[in-house]
């Protein structure tokens, strides 16, 4: 009897106490509609990435971005109009379940499948030590983009030493390149952080703007239309 009791009151409080409100939902932009001319290519909407599939929260292949971030994503863009070159964006903003997707996936070490195009040179169990997956990312507030250049008259992306996601040190600062792949990194980071974004020694694809809006363990809405 005392325990059918203290279920109802249990049922009774739990009608009259509101459940705790989610995480706001941040105000996102679609970058493609905002950015002319972006190239979009959002590898976690599909298969070609490391895990090999699509990724949790992925609803829509967009690059969805704060107002802050695609204006100045913008700025790169016309920046980098008068050189011939224009911008492909792979990532924008990532909800927090993707990170918690990509998390359980690094911790399955039977799943191999994209280590020879991904992290051929770095054992799976080390990817969290050396800072190549993480709990937490910049991606999940809305203001962090992963972007290579494309050449504008055929819109073939530019040599860069990598491609994007290989999990290696020849991604990150000071890889020995070929002059041709140095002066495209320079020309993508300057043209970035002229707009107001900050470069990521590791990854030679990612940024994230400078003051931006959201702080935090960002956001867990999923990528969808806006």
């Amino acid at each position: 009897m005392k325990r059918r009791r203290n279920a109802t009151l249990g049922a009774l409080l739990a009608a009259l106490v509101p459940p705790l409100p989610a995480a706001a939902a941040p105000e996102l932009v679609d970058a493609a509609r905002a950015v002319p001319g972006l190239v979009t290519e959002i590898r976690y909407a599909g298969s070609h990435n490391f895990v090999g599939r699509p990724i949790a929260g992925y609803a829509a292949p967009l690059c969805l971005l704060t107002p802050q971030a695609a204006a100045a994503l913008a700025r790169a863009q016309a920046a980098l109009a008068g050189q011939g070159y224009g911008l492909k964006v792979f990532d924008c903003y990532r909800p927090r379940r993707a990170v918690a997707d990509f998390v359980r996936w690094a911790r399955d070490p039977g799943d191999q499948a994209g280590k020879a195009a991904f992290y051929p040179d770095i054992d799976k169990a080390d990817l969290f030590r050396l800072g190549y997956i993480a709990a937490e990312s910049a991606h999940s507030r809305g203001s962090t983009v992963d972007l290579t250049l494309v050449r504008r008259a055929d819109g073939a992306e530019a040599e860069m030493g990598t491609p994007f996601d290989l999990f290696s040190p020849r991604s990150g600062e000071g890889a020995a390149l070929t002059p041709g792949e140095q002066a495209n990194r320079r020309r993508l980071r300057a043209a970035m952080t002229e707009a107001g974004f900050a470069p990521y020694a590791k990854e030679w694809w990612h940024f994230t703007l400078r003051g931006e809006p959201h702080r935090g363990r960002g956001f867990d809405v999923p990528v969808q239309a806006p």
